[in-house]
């Protein structure tokens, strides 16, 4: 069924296509076509983009990732320099971490698997035209799985940063103990105590005490 649908005294979406299958971009050009809010200016080969979004300046493009993955990135990169009001969408067979973050990190707005449907493509394409970002479902599990995994890592490396002795007066003053107190406990002066404070704030990149204890609560080092 056509999409009758315009936007409200706006021009249609400009859309160039890339893609290296000819058949691929011929059907997928024709069924956007379709669209009566979508207009495709150009179908190019993976290689040709870059120009002929320069050429062209596109609302959007559609593209491939392109392998190695660097490809793709430097394309999107150019375009986006370029065209600064241009939206890239990412439509492609490399649906792994590297292909993925790289081309959302060059600029990307939206990033598919060639095995999404067509309607998803239309969402993605609206998305990005009023300025969002679109990732599908399974795209978005990779996004956060590679966050939470980045996130976990980040606290343990920054853990292994401190000496036992900051461990423990991190311990300590999470169990809520006063300077004085801890001094005491470990045999110290207090201007010592301040000082291992002040370096594990430093190394941790925290800057409350709020903060030390909710850190050494999420990492096993205290508890409630």
């Amino acid at each position: 069924m056509k999409n009758t649908r315009m936007r409200a005294g706006k021009a249609p979406i400009k859309i160039l296509l890339a893609d290296d299958h000819i058949i691929l971009r011929e059907g997928l050009s024709l069924m956007l076509r379709e669209e009566k809010d979508l207009s495709v200016v150009a179908e190019v080969k993976d290689d040709e983009v870059v120009k002929l979004a320069g050429e062209l300046n596109p609302h959007v493009v559609i593209m491939e990732a392109m392998t190695p993955v660097t490809k793709g990135v430097e394309a999107a990169k150019q375009i986006l320099s370029t065209c600064p009001g241009t939206k890239v969408i990412v439509l492609s067979m490399c649906n792994d971490t590297p292909s993925v973050l790289g081309m959302l990190r060059a600029g990307a707005s939206a990033y598919l698997p060639k095995n999404a449907t067509f309607k998803e493509l239309l969402e993605a394409v609206h998305a990005v035209a009023s300025g969002r970002t679109y990732l599908s479902p399974d795209i978005t599990g990779l996004v956060v799985a590679d966050y939470v995994h980045r996130m976990s890592n980040s606290g343990a490396v920054r853990a292994s940063h401190l000496t036992e002795r900051e461990r423990e007066v991190l311990r300590l003053i999470a169990e809520g103990r006063r300077t004085r107190e801890i001094a005491s406990v470990l045999g110290v002066s207090s201007k010592t105590i301040e000082s291992h404070r002040r370096q594990i704030m430093e190394k941790l990149g925290l800057s409350t005490i709020a903060a030390l204890v909710k850190y050494a609560i999420r990492e096993g080092l205290a508890s409630l």
